[in-house]
């Protein structure tokens, strides 16, 4: 099984040689991204799969916050494209989980951190977290956790 690293630079070769402009400049920026992650002051040299993982979620929700804007804005045609940015982008983030498995987890973790009411949504999310790093969406996990502790109390 090749490494997301070597996915994201066998794509940009194959997208290169196939003349998608999209698919280029969208693993271009990726990979720029990972790049000043790694170079960045207090970096320890070369992310793992879970940094590199990082850096891909991070891109999602800043298009996904372009996307808001441009419609709001009233250009839809930017947002279309952020839009293609973002499925360009997912293909290298594990399965993303359903809404069942996420309510499933939630469970799961409210049982494991004892948690009894809102005030203990931190420990949950400590549980959840690092489980489901890439696979969920930070707010969609939050607003699931806030959900069913509101039903606790």
């Amino acid at each position: 099984m090749a490494t997301v690293r070597e996915r994201i630079d066998a794509d940009l070769k194959d997208a290169m040689r196939s003349k998608n402009e999209l698919h280029t400049s969208v693993l271009r920026m990726l990979k720029s991204a990972i790049k000043y992650k790694e170079v960045e002051p207090g970096a320890t040299g070369p992310l793992d799969e879970a940094s590199i993982l990082q850096v891909i979620g991070t891109l999602i929700k800043q298009r996904r916050d372009s996307v808001e804007q441009f419609k709001t804005g009233g250009r839809p045609e930017l947002a279309e494209k952020e839009e293609q940015e973002i499925s360009v982008l997912q293909n290298y983030l594990p399965k993303q989980l359903t809404a069942d498995e996420l309510r499933a987890e939630v469970q799961a973790a409210i049982t494991q951190a004892g948690a009894k009411s809102a005030k203990d949504m931190g420990a949950v999310m400590k549980v959840l977290n690092p489980k489901l790093q890439g696979r969920a969406e930070g707010r969609a996990i939050s607003e699931e956790v806030k959900n069913q502790l509101s039903k606790l109390s």
